[in-house]
C-alpha cells in the first residue's frame, strides 16, 4: 500500500496535500483499493464553500458508490476534469494524476487534526 509521507491523511481515506492555503485533496491508495474499478467521479461543489466533513462528492465504483468528505472547511476552487474522461486514473495513479479537488482552505488550524502517514497506516492495520 502506497502513502506518501509528505501528505496528511483522514480516516475517511482522503489524502491531502497542503500548498500555502490551497489544499490538493484526493482518496488514497488503500480506498481505491477497497473500492475496486473505479468508473466515475461526481463533484458538483466547485465554487462552493463547505465545512470539514461535508459531502463535496461522490466516486462511483463497479460495485459502490461512496461518499467524499472534505478533510478541511474552504472553497472548492478546481475540480480535476480529466477524470470525467478518464476516472480510471483514481486507481492507477490517486495521490499525482488522480487528485479530485483543490481547496482554499478556510480554517488552517483544522490541518492539525489531520492524520500523519504512521498515524494512517495503523488506522488501516499496515
Amino acid at each position: 500500500m502506497n502513502a506518501p509521507k509528505e501528505l496528511k491523511y483522514t480516516k475517511d481515506h482522503e489524502w491531502v496535500k497542503v500548498d500555502g492555503d490551497i489544499a490538493t485533496i484526493g482518496i488514497t491508495d488503500f480506498a481505491q483499493g477497497e473500492l475496486g474499478d473505479i468508473v466515475y467521479v461526481e463533484v458538483e461543489t466547485v465554487d462552493e464553500t463547505l465545512d470539514k466533513e461535508e459531502v463535496f462528492g461522490t466516486v462511483e465504483a463497479v460495485k459502490t458508490v461512496s461518499d467524499l468528505y472534505l478533510p478541511l472547511s474552504g472553497e472548492i476552487i478546481e475540480f480535476n476534469e480529466s477524470l470525467e474522461d478518464e476516472p480510471e486514473k483514481v486507481n492507477t495513479d490517486p495521490y499525482t494524476e488522480g487528485w479530485m479537488i483543490k481547496v482554499k482552505i478556510s480554517n488552517p488550524d483544522e490541518i492539525d487534526g489531520l492524520l500523519d502517514v504512521e498515524a494512517y497506516k495503523e488506522l488501516i492495520g499496515s
